[in-house]
């Protein structure tokens, strides 16, 4: 025995390694010294012929220990206990449940077999983090399954279920729930007399696809939208290239470090791994204990059967949390229930679901006309119409109707928190919860803490939001909370920015290039014209076009013309729109921007939002801000979000910016900048 590991020799020869080193045996120190004793010892002994390599504990091993990172290097090392297991004379099975992602399947792609328990799921995930696996997963996974099944796999970085990882030959066979042990040493028996094969030394798979450059052109092609902006994809791509066109596996290993290498010094994995961590953090509330106590939540009621009040009601029937879905019609209700249904429907569809799964979730809806029917659920959140009156209306109702210790939310994305809450005579059990459409799809659940919501309250929904799927984001209470706040600033910029010579082509494609999925004059029109100005009380560009009839691609174009495709193309009569509005405000031309002073000029006041945002306690750290972006508005995940991207440009480069537009940059920003601080490193 070893501190955490366990050595056994079993009937017929079969050496057991059993690793336990809690919580996920993560390849520290600790681990690389039990694998390197216990393949040692089994080496030395003759009676051994074949070799099980299993972990108790919930799971196969994890990847690296990260409470290694920036250490001085402790011998064993990943690669030299690899050496040992790959070159060894007898066969090894690795024994597979919980996960295999990342450095532990890899491991596992160092065995000569592997075998894992149905429930397990295996993977090279690092594509998430803009890496590549570094430990021989480009070279040894097309050696297994062939170099188009391994482009898609890490590419896409998916975890694998066993089931789906035996057809693709990830694995070689599937345990019996609870019996991985004894299948995995009496799969061990059945090699023991096989001709030992590395994995390493394969070339079965890649040598179909050898000399064949096109294979890996038209994938690149086939995913080019998928892909705008990565980097590791394509790395991954020229990895596995090399999997296929360098026969010597430690050339191809090389080639492997060389685009590893890359990937971990640039700028967009940087972000990535910063994104990956910040995630985990957005649920830590500082004065909020994590033993503070949470409020059940068995029954949900949602007001509202529209399209927002229908999303978030399916974010519960997901999780079997039955709903009273409320509206004021029949006729509300029943459209509201063909939209749910409709959606599911799809959803099985494309095979994601099943007829029956369509109706169990489907009867976890009790569908009532009045808030009467509220007053035994657990939590109450209210879709209702965006406007003061009508939420302090429907709150003042819901005081009376609803059960003592009953969660009170509201859906406002603007609207004044604690207002709200006044309306009623408990403002302890009020709260925001922002979901963003569509709610049944957006990840992003902003948590709005009012100046008297119970730190039992914000425990309960910080801890929901997790169990429907969602990443919770604490704010404050403040116009727009987080992500509407500190986005309305590109949106302003955009409208002041067309009047002065860039065209809304021009800004948009700068912004698309950015990495936005679109524009902001595209998103308007996409959205509708009459939606976006619906509460405009000043002339603007939009509402003389909406006075025009030009809605957008729904009607007569917008910002731009549409063919019946729908495929736009610049518009002359936008153009005009919006050289009349210019001159109507006294606005000069001031000719061609560059990209960059248009991304510049949009997305510094967006930086400078967020700094205030920070400074005055809306959000609790700067990460919180950069993931309601990107989850909220979809901004570019490969440059980190508005505040890491801040620290990318250089805060001070954001100040003079700043200054040099007429905006004056929030004090946080400054003083940050002055020090040679930043928000996020």
């Amino acid at each position: 025995m070893s501190e955490v590991g366990k050595y056994s020799v079993e009937d017929g020869g079969i050496g057991v390694i059993e690793i336990d080193n809690p919580p996920v045996n993560a390849l520290g120190i600790k681990t690389r010294l039990a694998l390197d004793a216990g393949f040692r010892k089994f080496a030395e002994d003759d009676s051994v012929k074949a070799i099980v390599l299993i972990c108790g504990g919930r799971t196969f091993f994890a990847g690296a220990d990260i409470s290694e990172f920036g250490q001085p290097p402790q011998e064993p090392g990943l690669h030299a206990v690899f050496d040992i297991i790959e070159n060894g004379t007898k066969p090894v099975v690795a024994a597979i449940h919980g996960t295999a992602l990342g450095g532990g399947y890899e491991l596992a792609l160092i065995c000569h077999y592997r075998i894992a328990v149905p429930s397990a799921k295996v993977g090279l995930p690092e594509v998430n983090l803009g890496l590549l696996p570094g430990a021989g997963g480009t070279q040894r996974l097309p050696r297994i399954v062939g170099v188009e099944t391994a482009l898609d796999i890490m590419t896409g970085g998916a975890p694998v279920p066993a089931k789906k990882a035996l057809e693709l030959g990830m694995i070689d066979a599937v345990a019996e729930e609870g019996k991985l042990r004894e299948d995995a040493i009496a799969f061990a028996r059945t090699v023991v007399d096989k001709p030992l094969q590395r994995v390493r030394d394969r070339q079965d798979k890649v040598a179909p696809s050898r000399g064949k450059p096109e294979i890996y052109e038209a994938y690149l092609k086939k995913n080019a939208r998928a892909f705008r902006g990565f980097k590791a994809p394509y790395n991954i791509v020229r990895a596995i290239e090399a999997a296929a066109e360098i026969e010597d596996f430690d050339k191809g290993i090389e080639r492997e470090k060389e685009l590893f290498d890359e990937l971990v010094t640039s700028t967009e994995s940087a972000a990535q791994r910063y994104y990956f961590f910040a995630e985990r953090e957005t649920a830590k509330v500082p004065d909020v204990p994590k033993d503070t106590a949470t409020i059940p939540i068995k029954t949900v009621g949602v007001i509202g059967a529209g399209t927002m009040g229908g999303g978030i009601t399916m974010n519960f029937l997901n999780v079997g949390i039955p709903v009273t879905l409320v509206e004021m019609t029949q006729e509300a209700l029943d459209r509201g229930l063909g939209v749910i249904r409709t959606n599911y429907e799809n959803t099985a569809k494309k095979g994601r679901m099943t007829a029956e799964q369509v109706e169990q979730r489907m009867a976890l809806i009790t569908p009532r006309l009045g808030l009467e029917a509220l007053g035994e659920v657990d939590l109450v959140i209210e879709a209702v119409y965006e406007e003061m009156g009508v939420k302090k209306d429907v709150f003042g109702k819901l005081d009376k109707i609803a059960k003592q210790g009953a969660i009170l939310a509201s859906n406002t994305s603007f609207l004044d928190l604690d207002e709200i809450a006044a309306a009623t005579s408990r403002p302890d059990w009020v709260i925001g919860l922002h979901f963003f459409s569509p709610a049944n799809v957006m990840r992003l659940l902003e948590v709005v803490r009012g100046a008297k919501t119970s730190k039992e309250v914000i425990a309960t929904a910080m801890a929901l939001a997790k169990k429907i799927g969602k990443v919770p984001v604490l704010s404050g209470v403040c116009f727009g909370f987080i992500a509407n706040r500190i986005m309305s600033q590109r949106g302003k910029q955009a409208d002041e920015l067309v009047l002065e010579g860039p065209t809304p082509e021009e800004i948009d494609k700068a912004v698309y290039d950015y990495g936005f999925a679109m524009g902001p004059f595209q998103m308007i029109d996409l959205v509708g014209l009459d939606v976006i100005g619906r509460d405009e009380t000043e002339r603007s560009v939009r509402g003389d076009l909406v006075k025009m009839d030009r809605l957008g691609q729904k009607k007569n174009g917008g910002y731009y013309d549409y063919d019946e495709n729908r495929k736009a193309t610049p518009s002359p009569v936008a153009a005009a729109a919006i050289a009349d509005f210019a001159s109507f405000k006294g606005v000069a031309n001031k000719g061609k921007l560059s990209d960059e002073d248009i991304v510049a000029r949009l997305l510094y006041p967006v930086v400078n939002e967020g700094a205030k945002v920070l400074e005055e306690g809306i959000a609790i750290r700067a990460s919180d801000v950069d993931i309601a972006a990107i989850l909220g508005y979809n901004w570019p995940v490969y440059t980190g979000g508005p505040m890491f991207w801040g620290d990318t440009v250089g805060l001070q480069k954001v100040v003079d910016g700043l200054q040099a537009m007429g905006i004056e940059p929030s004090r946080l920003l400054v003083e940050k900048a002055a020090k040679g601080e930043s928000f996020t490193r």
